[in-house]
């Protein structure tokens, strides 16, 4: 943060003090509640992750205005359009009956409280480390309303905790969104009926959660080879030189489509029709979800060689049941040094084998097999590299 902010913050924590003088705490729960906002503090992901909360919200309050606001005010109305979870957008602070924030934010709560609403109910957190709570803000949240908020727990249901103080106790952490026609319309160029169409996005918001452009690549062979698949590689316009890389590296480039130029409804759109998604974690995976889209979110402690640091991390994907693996539901994996030894141990047992080996990328080789009750096993070999 730099030197003006800083100063610009304590002169904000100042009138928040003087205000809290003359008027007290924001906990108070309004005998009527006609308009409610939501400050949905975060990037497309978390933005995505706040959803669900909107969709209480208007189950809840189906007569109230419901308003979102906040610093990333540009990608707010774009990204939550045609949900029909949203009546009013704005860049900053705006008169209403409650104030939600589904994130810590100092910048987005003090005007809030400074506006006079009754209630600003706002995150406390806890079991771990976030960078945006700062000193004024751990001044400032003792005089509104905190919910506890679990760093490393599940995003959507840690927000939806913002809802108690309402009263409202709310478990449904199904993500929503929505596209427009015209979206629909400009993206069916990239679809063909009957095709197995898988989306990848290559790139991150942050260096630390970066995939090889290579693997990547090998994984979109794998799915042309195996089950010819059509893949599109999704970016942005700053995403161009990391595409062009991947495609680079594949072998296969005959079924395999690229953009960078899709506006973010036509994304919406576009993933809502894509029957696999792959990508580490970032914004455009949780779009997927919300559209009910398999996903493989790739992910978990690695070192500089892009090794898994933990032995035995939990890891993995999710897939539509009845999809490309025979599986219905949860299914554990485990590590073994030589898969075809283990597999032969399996069936001398009286086990059965599901698939046969699958390779991997060069990452490793996978087969799923049941045992003798009928349940089914993930086995996985990793690849070492001389």
């Amino acid at each position: 943060m730099n030197f003006s902010k800083r100063i610009s913050n304590l002169v904000l924590l100042g009138r928040c003090l003087a205000h809290a003088f003359f008027y007290g705490r924001a906990d108070k729960v309004p005998k009527s509640i006609s308009r409610i906002i939501v400050i949905p503090a975060g990037k497309l992901g978390d933005v995505v992750s706040t959803t669900p909360v909107l969709a209480a919200v208007r189950r809840h309050f189906p007569n109230a205005r419901i308003i979102v606001a906040g610093e990333n005010y540009k990608l707010l109305e774009p990204l939550l359009a045609n949900s029909g979870l949203v009546d009013e957008y704005y860049s900053n602070e705006v008169k209403a009956d409650v104030a939600l924030l589904t994130g810590l934010s100092f910048e987005m709560a003090a005007p809030l409280y400074l506006s006079g609403i009754s209630l600003v109910v706002t995150p406390e957190v806890l079991g771990g480390f976030s960078p945006q709570n700062t000193r004024p803000y751990m001044i400032l949240k003792k005089f509104l309303k905190t919910y506890p908020y679990h760093i490393g727990e599940y995003a959507p249901r840690e927000r939806l905790r913002c809802l108690e103080s309402l009263g409202i106790i709310e478990d449904d952490t199904t993500k929503c969104l929505g596209f427009s026609k015209v979206a629909l319309e400009s993206i069916e160029k990239y679809f063909e009926a009957g095709e197995f169409t898988v989306g990848i996005t290559p790139t991150a918001g942050h260096k630390i959660k970066e995939w090889p452009e290579e693997r990547f690549a090998q994984v979109a062979d794998y799915l042309i080879l195996r089950y010819k698949a059509k893949v599109i590689i999704v970016g942005g316009p700053k995403d161009d030189e990391k595409i062009k890389k991947t495609l680079g590296f594949m072998k296969e480039k005959t079924r395999t489509l690229s953009t960078t130029d899709l506006n973010l409804d036509e994304l919406k759109a576009l993933t809502s029709k894509l029957n696999l998604f792959i990508s580490v974690d970032t914004g455009p995976i949780y779009i997927a979800e919300a559209f009910d889209v398999p996903t493989i979110d790739i992910t978990g402690p690695i070192d500089e060689k892009n090794m898994w640091k933990e032995p035995g991390f939990i890891n993995g994907g999710m897939f539509k049941r009845g999809g490309m693996f025979p599986i219905t539901g949860p299914t554990v994996a485990v590590i073994v040094p030589d898969l075809k030894e283990a597999l032969e141990k399996v069936k001398a047992e009286g086990g059965t084998l599901v698939t046969d080996i699958m390779p991997i990328g060069e990452m490793g080789l996978y087969a799923y097999v049941k045992d003798t009750e009928g349940n089914i096993i993930g086995v996985w070999q990793d690849l070492k590299k001389a």
